[in-house]
């Protein structure tokens, strides 16, 4: 039984929230990095709305925190600056456009690849800027960049 506990702290340790600086900094460079629990991840503070996501694009570990962000069909989205692949802050999708190619006349619409980038929880209280790892259990393509090798954020400790 000693063992079935000690295999859940860890688990309960990982998603716990974690300071990662003070309201008043983002708000003037509005993004930060941070490391939460060994996962690297960038803090956006966009039209007076925090968006938390992994750090590295889903598509090939590009450096979100280096990337612009603009409006793609009314959505905010952060704009990965290796490959321009457009991410959106509130839901992690990946936005791409479409046409019908039998169709010369049809405009190009706005169409998702679905959830590609892990969306983190931000919390504010006090004036200190929590952040809590997503609980979602399905997998996502930015999980193979967020830790070990790839990571471009060291820890201090």
């Amino acid at each position: 039984m000693d063992l079935d506990d000690s295999e859940q702290d860890p688990e309960i340790k990982e998603y716990s929230s974690v300071c990662v600086g003070r309201e008043d900094d983002i708000k003037k460079s509005e993004r930060m990095t941070a490391v939460v629990h060994d996962r690297e991840v960038v803090i956006f503070y966009h039209k007076g709305e925090y968006h938390a996501m992994d750090i590295r694009c889903y598509h090939s570990g590009g450096p979100l925190h280096l990337g612009e962000i603009e409006d793609f069909d009314g959505r905010p989205c952060i704009v990965c600056p290796w490959h321009k692949y457009k991410i959106t802050l509130a839901t992690g999708e990946g936005l791409y456009q479409s046409i019908n190619p039998k169709d010369p006349s049809a405009k190009p619409e706005w169409c998702s690849k679905g959830i590609k980038q892990r969306i983190h929880k931000v919390t504010v209280d006090n004036g200190n800027i929590y952040v809590t790892l997503s609980k979602e259990p399905f997998k996502c393509d930015s999980d193979f960049y967020a830790t070990g090798d790839f990571k471009v954020i060291k820890s201090s400790s």
